[in-house]
């Protein structure tokens, strides 16, 4: 029998025809749109970083509040919670900083010349076995196990490292200094033209970074764990010169500098050391891993920053030094020597190099305390409001970092902790 179509039917498939066509003219239009966006965070893998969403306006929710992806949230690691570390320590800090809002470690593996992983050219930290030198008779890398178990619950992991301490300035941490440290190898080949190699500071001891050698030795120990490790990040901290005058004494390596016919000031003269390094450093990073990050935390002061040979202003403004720089601002608004939002404001004016981005440290240590006067007890909302200004259009900083581990789950900062998650996700 012959089937006659009606004109409904036609005019009912041309009505599904024109309503396909409509839909997939807007799904091109939108991935069109989106290319840009996507090329802009450096494709389809791991985030370049380089161009963000902004942070106030299109970026962010009624609360404040950016995705996770496009808000750095460390918590340093420092090395006095690392004392005795296993797999069971490492999890636990994991596991907590993650509950509490965090996706970023800044996990201490270098804190005094030596190493909390298997180095070539460190020898073991006493933190994981009770002596320098030591290794683990089990194989135990925590190094290897924090990259493992931050990475298993979606959070980054950077290897901070101090480059040039060696012993603190109490000459008690550490207890003592291996036979395989370099500062006792240098000391004791009965040779002195590499005396001078490593300063004595007070009780402290320190690697000169003014020596090629001691610099070559420092790259090469960041070369390694970018090559051996997973690792997010590289990330230093404010420990550069420990003194701004002649008291830290460099003078030998400075008179040969001078005998060679340099020109530079002291401060000008280690500035370069510094800057030196840093970039020799910045280089071997992403020769190694090109996603890998560097990045400094300086002291929050930009003029204690320059007396200590840190060339902030530099690193700020110039490609090639870091991918980010986290002054440590630790202190509250109605600080007089130095309060935090024009502490932040100074930081985003001289971050202007679009390749290096602006996090801001935060002094979760002193919440709750009587540090300062008393002024952190004035509020128990600082660090949520502290967060909520490096959100801002004026600072517009690309996350946060708070110092330290130890205090996300105490009595002390409990409530302003309450209160900081209630802005994160």
């Amino acid at each position: 029998m012959k089937v006659i179509k009606s004109h409904n039917a036609k005019s009912s498939r041309r009505s599904v025809k024109f309503y396909v066509i409509i839909a997939l003219l807007t799904f091109a239009v939108m991935v069109g749109a989106s290319i840009p966006y996507i090329i802009s965070r450096g494709g389809f893998g791991r985030d370049g970083g380089d161009n963000l969403l902004p942070r106030n306006g299109n970026g962010v929710d009624q609360y404040g509040r950016p995705a996770d992806h496009d808000e750095m949230r460390g918590v340093w690691v420092a090395y006095l919670s690392l004392d005795g570390v296993n797999k069971e320590k490492i999890d636990s800090i994991v596991s907590r900083a993650k509950a509490n809002g965090m996706n970023t470690i800044y996990f201490h593996v270098r804190p005094f010349g030596d190493a909390l992983y298997n180095s070539g050219y460190y020898p073991w930290s006493h933190l994981v076995t009770g002596e320098q030198g030591k290794a683990p008779s089990d194989g135990f890398d925590p190094l290897a196990y924090a990259v493992e178990a931050a990475h298993r619950e979606g959070l980054e992991l950077h290897a901070w490292l101090n480059p040039l301490r060696i012993m603190l300035d109490t000459g008690k941490t550490p207890p003592s200094l291996s036979k395989d440290n370099p500062y006792t190898v240098w000391r004791g080949d009965g040779s002195s033209d590499n005396d001078d190699w490593v300063i004595d500071y007070k009780s402290g001891k320190y690697y000169n970074p003014a020596i090629p050698e001691v610099r070559e030795l420092i790259v090469n120990g960041v070369k390694e764990i970018v090559e051996n490790y997973n690792v997010d990040g590289i990330h230093w901290d404010d420990y550069f010169y420990p003194a701004a005058d002649n008291s830290f004494d460099d003078s030998e390596a400075y008179s040969s500098y001078t005998s060679a016919g340099g020109k530079l000031s002291l401060i000008d003269w280690r500035t370069q050391n510094i800057n030196t390094l840093v970039k020799s450093v910045y280089s071997a990073v992403k020769k190694a891993d090109s996603a890998c990050e560097f990045g400094i935390s300086p002291a929050g002061n930009v003029e204690n920053c320059l007396s200590a040979g840190a060339d902030v202003v530099t690193w700020a403004s110039n490609e090639g030094y870091v991918d980010y720089l986290a002054p440590q601002i630790y202190w509250t608004n109605d600080n007089t020597i130095a309060p935090f939002e024009p502490m932040c404001r100074k930081w985003r004016g001289l971050v202007t190099c679009d390749k290096v981005k602006l996090y801001i440290g935060l002094a979760l240590y002193k919440a709750g305390s009587d540090n300062d006067g008393g002024k952190w007890q004035t509020s128990d909302n600082i660090m949520r409001d502290q967060v909520l200004f490096s959100r801002s259009s004026e600072i517009n900083a690309g996350g946060f970092a708070l110092y330290s581990y130890a205090y996300l789950d105490c009595e002390q900062t409990a409530q302003e902790m309450k209160n900081l998650r209630s802005i994160l996700n």
